[in-house]
């Protein structure tokens, strides 16, 4: 998968005063993990949602919008299924290549939650009140979680989401800052980078090797395993093959 731009992302987050760091990037949650969270918010001048009443001035507002199933992820048993605009534009990018990497739907079990709904376990700090987060279903896919951790490591960098990988139940909790991420999305639309992402894929032919597509590409075969599902290092003519 290629995905760019790194200054647009990085540059308009630290703007915001958030600088993302690499303790940041291994997907453990930590006290200065949500403190980026709620910083982003107060900057981006969220409103925590108190109640499901909130929630729904806020939808009638346009401040919040519909988050349905489509073909590329599934909405599974939320109660307030709506999301600030830029969570709305990451899960239909995320489910379509999610979907293209692995073959499995993307399945989101959380979006907004008002203060008053929030589960035992939740952070007295978390930013779900505020419509910019998200949480996606851990697939029991071992390529399909190492395909996911990969990306939102990958859009952690770019300064544009801050993941944490939660494990009661399994999932990953995805806050997303939405003026660097629609500012990133924007930078790879202009460069070309975006028509990119959709078509790399490669089609295997005679005699092709993981070994010898990896080396082609510049990635490793290992990659090209996870990303793919590839069972051993078996492959056949006329496989379509997703480029890392």
């Amino acid at each position: 998968m290629r995905v760019g731009a790194w200054g647009a992302g990085f540059g308009l987050f630290t703007m915001l005063g958030v600088a993302p760091s690499a303790a940041a990037q291994s997907l453990r949650g930590s006290p200065a993990t949500v403190e980026r969270q709620n910083l982003a918010a107060i900057q981006h001048e969220f409103t925590f949602l108190r109640d499901a009443g909130h929630v729904r001035r806020f939808v009638d507002a346009g401040y919040l919008v519909p988050v349905a199933s489509n073909r590329d992820y599934s909405v599974k048993r939320i109660s307030f299924p709506y999301a600030r605009p830029e969570v709305g534009l990451f899960l239909s990018r995320l489910g379509r290549q999610y979907r293209d990497a692995c073959g499995e739907t993307l399945v989101v079990t959380s979006l907004t939650r008002p203060a008053t709904r929030q589960p035992r376990n939740a952070s007295p700090r978390s930013v779900h009140p505020t419509g910019m987060a998200v949480d996606l279903r851990r697939s029991t896919n071992r390529a399909c979680r190492e395909w996911l951790e990969s990306v939102l490591v990958h859009l952690e960098t770019r300064g544009v989401v801050e993941a944490v990988r939660e494990n009661r139940p399994p999932h990953y909790h995805v806050a997303v800052f939405p003026r660097p991420y629609a500012a990133y999305v924007e930078s790879i639309r202009e460069t070309g980078e975006d028509r990119l992402d959709r078509d790399q894929r490669y089609l295997v032919k005679a005699g092709d090797t993981l070994w010898r597509i990896a080396r082609q590409h510049a990635t490793t075969v290992q990659q090209l395993v996870a990303v793919n599902g590839v069972r051993g290092s078996r492959i056949y003519p006329g496989q379509s093959l997703a480029m890392p």
